[in-house]
This record gives structure tokens, sequence and C-alpha cells, in this order.
């Protein structure tokens, strides 16, 4: 490679030791380049190192969202579980990290406030919150696009004198919930995990919900040893499949539509569906679900059914029922023992819509019915999703280009990963990513980067920036097919639960093959127009 004029501290500078971070850094390492990780937390795994509170764990089978780069990984790490919790998640990615001697490659307690482009240098000088100082020839920020927490906006969250923790930043040491009077606020995919795991420790839980979800079982269960043994050996054709198809995952997608079959055959179907794992009640359902109305407000109509027959109140069921949008309109969250908490006599169901919040008190949480006291606030509000983590790091590009500014309408990227006037510089994993398995999406992300890092190498090259005509394409394939995708606008796939922001789709609406395709051709043509 090609001397820079001024020296780099490193070749390869990635920011987030979570799971797409850690593959980036293994890959660079393995190639030879000169690599530093740079980590905000004390420790690794992401998503799996912040969400620390109870009831975390995945909802992709967790043999399945593993690295897949070792067979000798893969063989000896055992998952308990089809779907694992956090601490269990979180042991999994200091194990890759130690057995694979990373560690020694990240500065823990590094949270990035600026990323300056160097024109005349073409590297990029990095700073973080501490006062450290790396100059660096490509950065990879792969900070996720679940890595920025948000608060509603409501007054008096600093007054409360009670224990209060948002999920995505729950801390280390344990939180007493036994005998506590306890209120969560918000009911995606973190407040419905939480809810149903300290139900039975507290006092009183008082749930405080915007929107209902279409909530459906995950059926987790304890993976027996005779079944570990048979998913070890078959660690290529797994590898295919999920390194291969759409979605991520093992799932066999069904073979009809839903209005071929009776209604007592649909029924029977989605009463397999309603025990099927995590998402396979998305991906192994009838195949118009997600394109036909009908179809999917059936399947809606089914879980309806099931909710009336599990909750007993009435009117509790009846908030918990979506009204605005249909399955899949929004991420599905995937539960255990949810509806059956709203059962126990100390749990009550506050509905925002009817009785908005007012303000945070000093004992508790005021809405338009009153006010109710507690000794912990759960904030399980979700996050700045796809752009939030980026738009916080201070990133200046060409010219002194803000990253904020250009993408102040919504982000402008290619294949996820790159941006006009930001040369050498990558984000995997973040806006415009998958919706599926995402550690094998990312995964395909990383590759086609450590690809063009490799490709530079071998011809010399200094710098890579997307340009502005081929940037063009791909947000224009956004912009089209965003309207055919399930997930409307109150959807925080467009961004809806952050005042102000864009309403932009933030996910790839073409989908992971489409995107694999692209980055094929863009590899073959030998990155034409990319390099200088």
């Amino acid at each position: 490679m090609e001397p820079a004029q001024s020296p780099v501290d490193v070749d390869v500078l990635v920011v987030g030791a979570g799971v797409t971070g850690i593959y980036q850094l293994y890959l660079a390492r393995e190639a030879g380049f000169s690599v530093l990780m740079l980590e905000a937390g004390t420790g690794v795994g992401g998503t799996w190192y912040w969400n620390r509170y109870p009831g975390s764990r995945y909802d992709s089978e967790s043999y399945t969202y593993g690295y897949f780069f070792s067979r000798e990984l893969f063989n000896n790490w055992t998952w308990p579980e089809v779907f694992t919790g956090q601490p269990e998640n979180e042991r999994y990615f200091n194990h890759v990290v130690d057995r694979f001697d990373l560690r020694r490659h990240i500065r823990f307690n590094a949270r990035i406030v600026a990323e300056d482009w160097d024109e005349r240098a073409g590297s990029w000088i990095v700073r973080a919150e501490d006062g450290m100082e790396i100059r660096a020839r490509f950065v990879v920020n792969a900070t996720g696009v679940l890595s920025a927490p948000v608060y509603p906006r409501v007054p008096g969250r600093e007054d409360f004198k009670g224990i209060a923790h948002h999920t995505g930043l729950w801390p280390k040491e344990p939180v007493e919930f036994a005998g506590k009077r306890v209120a969560v606020v918000g009911t995606g995919s973190s407040g419905v995990q939480v809810i149903p795991v300290i139900a039975d420790e507290v006092a009183s839980l008082t749930v405080y919900q915007r929107t209902p979800n279409w909530c459906v079982p995950l059926n987790n269960r304890v993976i027996p040893a005779g079944e570990q043994a048979e998913i070890k050996a078959d660690f290529e054709r797994i590898r295919e499949i999920v390194t291969s198809n759409g979605s991520g995952f093992l799932h066999v997608p069904h073979d009809r539509t839903t209005f071929e079959e009776t209604r007592e055959q649909r029924w029977a179907f989605y009463e397999t569906m309603w025990r099927s794992p995590g998402f396979a009640k998305l991906s192994t359902n009838y195949t118009d679900l997600l394109t036909s109305r009908d179809a999917n407000a059936e399947w809606c109509a089914f879980l309806e059914e099931k909710y009336r027959s599990i909750v007993k109140d009435p009117a509790t069921v009846e908030k918990l029922i979506p009204r605005d949008h249909l399955y899949a309109g929004k991420r599905p969250p995937y539960v255990t023992g949810y509806f059956e908490t709203f059962n126990k006599p100390h749990v009550d169901l506050v509905d925002l819509r009817e009785t908005p919040m007012v303000r945070v008190t000093e004992k508790g949480i005021e809405a338009t019915d009153g006010e109710r006291e507690f000794d912990i606030i759960v904030w399980a509000t979700g996050f700045d999703f796809g752009t939030g983590a980026l738009l916080r790091m201070g990133i200046r590009g060409r010219g002194g280009l803000s990253l904020n500014d250009y993408w102040a309408e919504g982000p402008m990227t290619y294949l996820g990963v790159m941006a006009h006037g930001f040369p050498n510089m990558f984000f995997p994993g973040g806006p415009h990513g998958g919706a599926g398995n995402n550690p094998r999406y990312n995964g395909d992300q990383s590759e086609f980067i450590h690809g063009v890092f490799e490709f530079m190498r071998q011809h010399h090259y200094r710098t890579v920036e997307v340009p502005a005509e081929v940037e063009k394409t791909w947000n224009d394939m956004v912009t089209l097919y965003s309207a055919k995708q399930p997930f409307g606008e109150k959807s925080y796939f467009f961004g809806a639960n952050i005042p102000g922001k864009p309403k932009r789709f933030l996910n790839n609406p073409g989908g992971r093959l489409l995107m694999k395709q692209m980055m094929a051709d863009t590899a073959e043509s030998e990155y034409k127009g990319f390099l200088s």
C-alpha cells in the first residue's frame, strides 16, 4: 500500500465491539493490516454488553447468530438454548475475542467525539472523549442500529428520586426489584421481555404503553445433547444456508399462499405458526403474508383470538390489540409469558393514548388521570434507529462536510456501508442494513469492506469513495422499494419514534440478495470510479 503523506497510527480503525465490529477486526488482523478497535464500554458484545436488563435474549436462533468463519469455534461452543439470554451471549463474544487474541487490539472506555478527514494526508483523525487521538487510513464505524438509546420528551425525568434505568444502558450491578413498586415505560421488543420476568418479584407493576405491538411467542427451549451433536455435525450445511439465503435464517419457506386453503386448514396452520420458534412466524408463514393485506389481516384476526383467550380482562386485552398496523407493520416482538402477565392482580396497563403522560415527578409518574408513585422506573423506550449513533460522533468528511448535514433529510449510502464525501470510511450494520438475522447480513458487508482493503493494498490505491451517481442509484432503489415493504411509517424503521427525524426508510428494502449481487458487481468492476 502506498505510504500516506503523513504517517498513520493504524491501517484499520474499527469503532464498536459488537458482533459486526469484532468480525471486521478479525478479518483485518488476519490479513496483516495494523488494527485497533475503540469501544465506548468496558467490555465486548455491543448490544449484548449494553442491554443486560432482565429477560434480554436473542430472537434469532443462537447457533445461527454466532460466527461461521471457524468450524473449530462453532464446534467448541455449546449454546444451551435455542434463544440464549444476555449473560450467555456476552460470554460468547468474550470467548471469541480471547480465542482469537483480539483483546490486545481493543481500547475500552473510548467514546468517539470527532472523526475528521485529513485531505492532505489521506487519513482520518479520530478523537475520543478522554482526549485520545488516533490517525487511521480506514475507519469502520460498526456502531450498530440499536446503540443510541432515547427517552421520551417528558418533563421532570431527572427529578425522579427513585431508581431509573434505560434498558439499553442497563447497569452491571443487579437491580433489586423484590417488593418494589415498578413502572415499565414502553412495550416494544425490550419492554415485552422485561415485563414478565420481573412481574413475580415486584409489589406492583404498572406498564405504560403508547401503542401495542403484534407480539407472538418466542417458544424458547433447551437444546438437548443429541441435538447439540447434530447441529455441530451439520456445520457446513447450516453455514451454506444462512450465508446464502435472503433471511439469514435456517427456516424453510412455506410453499403456498393463504387462500389456497380452507379456513379450517388455515387456522390449523396458524396454530403451527403460533408454536413455531421466533422469526419462523415471518419466514415460514404463508408466502403472501407480507404482500396481501387480506392475508395479513386474517393472521392478525387469529392473533387477536389468541390474545382474547389468554388475557381475562376484556378492557385490558382491548388495549393490547394493535389497531394502527397489521403484522410486521412494526418490528414484531417475540415474547414468553407476556400476555399472561396481565392476569396478575398487581399488574396494571396504562394506555398513554387515553391518559397521556404529563410529567415525571420526584415520586413517580403523572398522567392525565393522576400521579402514581414508584420505587423504580424502567425506560424501555427504544433507540434512535439506524443513524442515531453515527450522527452523535462528530463525523466530517471532504471539505469539512458534516455527516449530520449530509444526512439532514435522511441517510444517503451505497450498499449501506459507504457515503459520498466520506472517503475511506465505512459503517457496516448501519442505515440501509438488513431485516432478519442481522449478523449474517452485516457479515456480508464486512466481507465486502475487507475486499476493498485487500484490493487497494494489492494495487496501491490510497483512497476509496463511492461516486455520487453510484450512490444515487442505491438510494433511488431504497425510495422505490420502500413503498413495497410491509413496515409502515409509524415504525422506528422510518424513524417515527424520534420527533423531528426525517421519515425515511432506514433498512434495505431490496433485500440481502440484491445487495450481495451489487457488491459482487462492484468488486468485479474492480471498484471502477471508486479508487484513487
